[in-house]
Order: C-alpha cells, then structure tokens, then sequence
C-alpha cells in the first residue's frame, strides 16, 4: 500500500480540528426554528450541512479519487481518478499509482460532521466530528474530534491508537469493576425491549452504566481506557467507522452483535476491552 497513512491522518486531524472550531462558533448562534426533524427526535441543522460540505471540500483536495459517504448526503460525486496527481501526490510522494492500480478499489471517506446533534442542539457534551477512509473490506484510518474538551482521537491501520499526541490503550479490568455504555439508539419501537433487558441485567452486575449521546465519543472512551465497554444497534457507518478503528488500534475488541469481526457494513457495534466481550455478546 503506498498510501502513508500517518501524515494522512495528521492532515485529517487539521480537517476535524477546523471542523470542530465551526461547530463550536456556531453553537451560540443556532436558534431552535433553525433544527429539522429527519426522523422521530433524529435532528439536522444548516451547522450539519455546513460543517460537512467544508470537511468534504478539504479531503477532496487530499484524496481527488475517493468516493464520500456522509451522513447529510452534502458530497457530490467525485471526480473520477484518472492518474492525475493529487496534492499530497506532488507534495509529499505519498500517493504512488493510481489507487485501482494498488488493489485499493472502493477508498471511500465516511463522515458524519456532528455526532451528537441532540447534545449540540440541547447545549449539552459530547458532540464529535468524526472521519474515517476505508476501503472494500477494510478501515485505513480513523479521526475523531471531540470538541467541547478539544480531544482528538486518532489512528491508522498498524499505527496504534493516539489522543492529542498520546498514545491510549483500553482498560483491563473485568466486567463487575467495568464501566459500560448502553446507548439507546433513535428507533424506539425496535429496540426497546432490548435496551431494557441489557439495563436489567448489567445493573448491578457490573460497576457502572452510562450514555452519552454520542457512539464515536462512547468508543473513544473505551479506547482510552474511561469505559470498559459499549455497545449499541441501528447506528450508521458514519456513526462507528473510525472510532471502531481506533478502539481496534488500542487493543480493544470490535464486533457485531453475533460476534462477526467484519462489521463495516451493519448496524450494531459491540466493542470492549477484550476481557469480557465473550459474557456481553452472550446476553445479547
């Protein structure tokens, strides 16, 4: 692979950073007659849509020949890549032939400009801007930006997992010392029998249980190390993607549900410090 991804990821570290100095600028101008309801209380504002066009516009100019997932839908298609140099190309060397030429068919950025939209609009922590780059079958790097406490979470593939140029490592306590995240997603009528039976359950039984509103900054607190373990269903790509790598890059372990480590494509994240992933995915 002739991508190097480490100076990638410190320029998409710049791009999530600059993102997040928006988000929290405009936190104080953004009205309530100014919110939209996509879904039931699943919220948009002109800040998502803006913030996601100026993040998509920078990592054009970085990757002319990926594709974009986004959770606004802002991006337009790319250009297609026809063997013409991109800026890091000229600059740095560090795109050599053209991607299809690499076997690295389908680079895609996946990116949601505000995770956490119901905490933002509330006044409440945390929101995160979080990118990610994958590939067909697999994630190459991972940012998350979370911005009230200016704590950037980072990785790339075989490079560790980092916060604001340390690096981070999950936890090792088991699960009756361990804090777990229990998020409850926007589809009510479909989990909600779920939820309850995991909060039933893991109550008591384990040392704490927390939401926070927002699965990229849940997982970067099992990254570091803060939580022990998360897990929440009918999430998006964007939702997981990078923090997904970066709890893998930490030593934690990622799953689905039902226990598949290729998850990419689905709905239902599982991630922990490795210890007890076995006892949560037996619950669920």
């Amino acid at each position: 692979m002739n991508i190097e991804l480490k100076h990638l990821t410190a320029e998409v570290c710049r791009v999530a950073r600059e993102a997040g100095a928006y988000l929290r600028e405009e936190q104080h101008h953004l009205h309530a007659e100014q919110v939209e309801r996509k879904h039931s209380h699943d919220y948009v504002s002109y800040v998502d849509k803006t913030c996601e066009r100026q993040v998509v516009a920078q990592l054009r100019q970085l990757l002319p020949e990926a594709a974009f997932l986004t959770e606004e839908g802002t991006a337009d298609p790319p250009t297609p890549f026809r063997g013409r140099t991109s800026p890091l190309t000229s600059s740095m060397g560090r795109i050599s032939p053209p991607a299809s030429s690499m076997g690295m068919e389908g680079l895609r950025w996946v990116i949601d400009p505000l995770d956490g939209t119901t905490n933002y609009i509330h006044g409440f922590n945390p929101f995160a801007v979080s990118i990610a780059l994958r590939t067909e079958s697999e994630v190459l790097l991972g940012v998350v930006y979370e911005v009230s406490l200016d704590e950037c979470f980072y990785a790339w593939k075989g490079g560790g997992a980092w916060l604001n140029g340390r690096p981070i490592h999950v936890s090792d306590k088991p699960l009756e010392e361990a804090m777990l995240g229990l998020e409850l997603p926007y589809d009510a009528d479909s989990y909600r029998d779920t939820g309850l039976r995991l909060i039933r359950h893991f109550y008591g039984l384990c040392g704490g249980i927390r939401m926070n509103g927002s699965a990229a900054v849940a997982l970067c607190n099992v990254a570091c190390g803060r939580w022990d373990g998360w897990m929440e269903r009918h999430i998006q790509q964007w939702d997981f993607m990078a923090a997904a790598l970066i709890v893998g890059e930490a030593g934690g372990v990622v799953t689905d549900y039902q226990g598949n480590k290729f998850f990419l494509d689905g709905d239902a994240i599982v991630a922990s410090n490795g210890r007890f992933q076995r006892q949560l995915l037996e619950v669920l």
